[in-house]
């Protein structure tokens, strides 16, 4: 295989780092080859914030519940749903811009900002570096958008911690293969049948890096965090952002 799919397929996520800065012209790189990617119908309705400054990390850290990586690693990228430049340019043409207040809207958003994410994560570990992305972006997402003084009609939907590993860390088992690459239709008894083996493979895992005693295995911690909506919050401040999801 390639380089490239050797990275891809060496990922790993980085929660320890280097107290080493990254030269501007690299973080440029990585933010470039997200740019790069495809985006629904070239409307570019997303945005990465580069966050360097170390007391808006800090605070960063903090909102995204407590995660010191955040502010540990020398930079942190926040990347945003982003329908403000588009209504800007429904206003140059004198339209209505109405895609942020339904469902499609917020779902070409997320997606978009997903495929940057992967190619940041991939063009940073190319050159070296660790990430981690970090979903509790979206935890106190009020007072995200106050500190990074986002307009309306843009969401902070995730983040990506950017810095040099101090560590390798361990590489986390994925679920088995066929039970995420399907032909021709979803197959419904590879799933079911796939979930013990993966709870077994986890749970060793589990036991290698020391977290078998909070973690337990795949099925547990998944089921965890599922059981609720653990980000409440959301909801109602992407409405009051003007992403009303009818």
């Amino acid at each position: 295989m390639n380089n490239t799919i050797e990275i891809i397929k060496n990922h790993r996520s980085i929660r320890q780092y280097l107290d080493k800065d990254i030269p501007d012209e690299i973080i440029d790189e990585i933010i470039i080859s997200a740019q790069a990617m495809p985006n629904s119908i070239n409307g570019q309705q997303t945005t990465i914030i580069v966050v360097k400054d170390k007391a808006k990390r800090e605070k960063l850290a903090e909102l995204t519940g407590n995660q010191p990586h955040v502010a540990e690693a020398p930079v942190f990228l926040v990347f945003l749903i982003d329908f403000y430049r588009t209504y800007l340019a429904a206003k140059k043409n004198h339209v209505e811009q109405v895609v942020h207040e339904y469902v499609e809207g917020t779902e070409v958003g997320s997606v978009d900002a997903g495929i940057a994410l992967g190619a940041a994560t991939i063009a940073a570990e190319s050159l070296g570096l660790g990430v981690v992305p970090i979903g509790g972006i979206r935890k106190n997402p009020e007072k995200v958008i106050e500190l990074l003084e986002l307009p309306k009609y843009t969401f902070p939907v995730v983040g990506l911690v950017v810095g040099y590993p101090a560590d390798k860390s361990h590489k986390k088992p994925r679920i088995p293969f066929n039970s995420y690459r399907h032909i021709d239709k979803y197959d419904k008894k590879i799933v079911e049948s796939s979930i013990d083996s993966y709870d077994d493979q986890m749970a060793s895992y589990l036991k290698d890096i020391g977290r078998y005693d909070k973690e337990k295995n795949w099925s547990s911690q998944t089921s965890g965090y599922y059981k609720l909506n653990y980000y409440p919050k959301v909801k109602a401040i992407m409405e009051r952002q003007g992403f009303t999801n009818k």
